[in-house]
């Protein structure tokens, strides 16, 4: 057996045997990234996860090779092009920000697609009068300032997207900015066989509990209209029920205990918007008690009597 053999298929042994030791996989792609990089993401990954990198036809050929033993690497296959890596880890968000450290800055390099907007400020430069050539070519306005070359207005240089040209490459090397960063770019995320955009490792428990209490709205809202109960509309219905209820005490002369409040309040217009006003002030003053119990320790507060129930409530809250 050749050697080249023989490392293909140590190779393929690594893979398989990262790919049934880790069941999370970022795909990244390291376009534009550089050998000492890479270098310095396995040496943070130690105890983390491994970085894997190869030719992408002989990863495929490995990844064919065993899907009878492991199945779910088959969507995988079609993932695999470009400079693409695999980097196996234990834990995302550490890797993640492992990989998200490892972005330096870059020179523009000439037929490069720009990644952002490029803008260069007015200035003086330190370039020699000798130069104004060069600014003249890009038309970029400039004078000659103590012996030096000062740049009058703000240059957009490049926008996104569009590709560098060899005098924009020149002119933001000679003025030393390195407008662009590289590092490894998650493109997909592995996880025990599901695949998905790594924009969802970014959503939290809020944003779930968020769009829960969404849905739900949008459920009760539904079964109110079509005056069909569920647990999510119940208590909506409840409360339109004593809400009624309020109405006719209001109107006639039956009262209850819970009633007597808001009809004291309808006889003194006043009292209504003070407590109204106590109602608003609330908040403010429940974040300024928040703030001075973090500069002074609590104290024990002396044991009041229990309210009266009906004097907790409050159609106003």
């Amino acid at each position: 057996m050749s050697a080249a053999r023989q490392k293909k298929e140590a190779y393929g042994a690594k893979l398989i045997g990262l790919f049934e030791s880790y069941s999370k996989v970022f795909i990244v792609d390291v376009d534009m990234v550089g050998s000492k990089q890479l270098q310095d993401v396995r040496m943070k990954l130690r105890g983390n996860g491994e970085m894997l990198m190869g030719k992408n036809t002989l990863v495929r050929k490995c990844l064919r090779g065993h899907l009878e033993q492991m199945p779910k690497l088959e969507q995988i296959i079609t993932m695999v092009g470009g400079n693409t890596g695999f980097v196996f880890c234990k834990d995302f968000e550490v890797v993640r920000d492992i990989l998200k450290s490892a972005f330096v800055g870059a020179f523009a390099r000439a037929g490069v697609i720009a990644p952002c907007d490029v803008h260069v400020e007015k200035q003086v430069t330190t370039l020699q009068p000798t130069e104004t050539s060069f600014f003249q070519a890009l038309n970029i306005n400039t004078k000659i300032t103590k012996g030096a070359i000062e740049i009058l207005e703000d240059v957009h240089v490049l926008k996104v997207d569009t590709k560098v040209s060899p005098g924009h490459a020149a002119l933001l090397s000679k003025l030393g900015i390195k407008p662009f960063t590289y590092g490894p770019v998650v493109k997909v995320v592995y996880d025990d066989g599901a695949c998905f955009d790594p924009k969802v490792l970014d959503i939290s428990e809020d944003d779930v509990a968020a769009s829960f209490m969404s849905g739900c709205a949008q459920v009760a809202s539904v079964c109110l209209a079509a005056d069909y109960p569920t647990l999510v509309s119940l208590p909506h219905t409840i409360i339109n029920g004593y809400k009624n209820v309020l109405c006719v005490s209001l109107a006639c002369d039956y009262t209850y205990p819970l009633a007597e409040k808001l009809k004291s309040f309808l006889d003194d217009p006043e009292a209504m918007a003070a407590a109204a006003a106590a109602a608003s002030a609330a908040p403010a003053a429940d974040a300024s008690a928040g703030e001075a119990k973090k500069e002074k320790a609590p104290e024990p507060e002396p044991e009041s009597e229990p309210e009266e129930d009906d004097m907790d409530f409050d159609l106003f809250d």
